[in-house]
């Protein structure tokens, strides 16, 4: 799927300081993502807290992110979780009009076989009426979806277009673009190995730093998509030192101290979460000032 090439974002759920879901905030940072060069958001993947959040407010971040967008840009809804069942009732029931895909996380908590790992994702794309965006994180769910086992579901579903791949294993990546069907992406969940995955056959990332700093990071995917070496890694080490910040006492709270310092939002985020300290947070803000204002 061309549209999902290059550099997507995994949109944060900016909160007021009530704790309530702050709309005005949600539509300045989707339209800081579209005037700074990202190419697809992620509405409601793990780093926007869906965990933390109602159906109604799922549904009122869902509508703020499509009303601001205004069919600008792709967007890929998350829908995962590590009950089958009910993630297979959600994609039958959801209506996904001006959605491109889904994003579904594998299996967390439960640490199935690769056998149900995979029974869990045949399931999930026989009901999705969208192309379907695997994501294996295995420091967040416990387990490793194998190459083996991805590209199992990529030969045998046409729906399965992409993998989030974000173990953080650069050896693990290039066995999935060496042993991938043509068309299907790898694209990169980590960070820091964004550009290593991109040269070495990746479709690009779907990204939280991108988020706070879109323009560098957008441009550096695309030097890397363009085989400009020295170019995109140039871009790479001006980034590196806030990838580790912002995921150092946990995300989205890094990547929303960055939003406080831009002034889109505030930094609030829900428990079991909380804000980063005061030492990492001044030294955020001054990466910020320095790469951005």
């Amino acid at each position: 799927m061309q549209s999902l090439i290059g550099t997507g974002v995994a949109l944060v759920t900016p909160f007021k300081k009530d704790f309530s879901v702050d709309v005005e905030a949600l539509k300045r940072i989707v339209n800081y993502q579209i005037d700074n060069g990202i190419d697809y958001m992620v509405v409601l993947g793990t780093t926007g807290e869906p965990a933390t959040m109602n159906k109604e407010e799922k549904e009122l971040v869902i509508k703020t992110v499509k009303e601001t967008n205004n069919g600008r840009l792709p967007l890929v809804l998350g829908v995962g979780g590590n009950n089958t069942a009910e993630v297979v009732e959600e994609l039958k029931t959801r209506d996904f009009t001006g959605f491109t895909a889904v994003l579904s996380v594998s299996p967390y908590y439960n640490k199935p076989t690769q056998e149900g790992i995979y029974q869990h994702f045949k399931a999930i794309v026989e009901a999705s009426p969208l192309p379907v965006i695997l994501y294996n994180v295995p420091g967040r769910t416990g387990s490793n979806m194998l190459p083996s086992t991805v590209i199992r579901l990529a030969n045998d579903f046409k729906n399965v277009v992409a993998i989030k791949e974000a173990a953080g294993d650069i050896v693990q990546a290039m066995k999935l673009i060496q042993g991938k069907p043509k068309d299907f992406l790898v694209i990169s969940g980590d960070d820091m190995v964004t550009l290593p995955m991109v040269l070495a056959g990746g479709a690009g990332v779907i990204s939280v730093i991108a988020e706070g700093f879109p323009k560098q990071f957008s441009k550096m995917v695309r030097l890397g998509l363009e085989r400009k070496v020295d170019e995109a890694y140039e871009l790479h080490y001006q980034i590196a030192d806030s990838i580790d910040m912002i995921f150092e006492q946990g995300n989205p709270a890094g990547v929303k101290e960055i939003f406080k310092v831009l002034g889109l939002s505030e930094n609030t985020v829900r428990l079991p979460l909380v804000n980063v300290n005061e030492d990492l947070a001044g030294r955020i803000e001054q990466f910020v000032k320095k790469t951005v204002l």
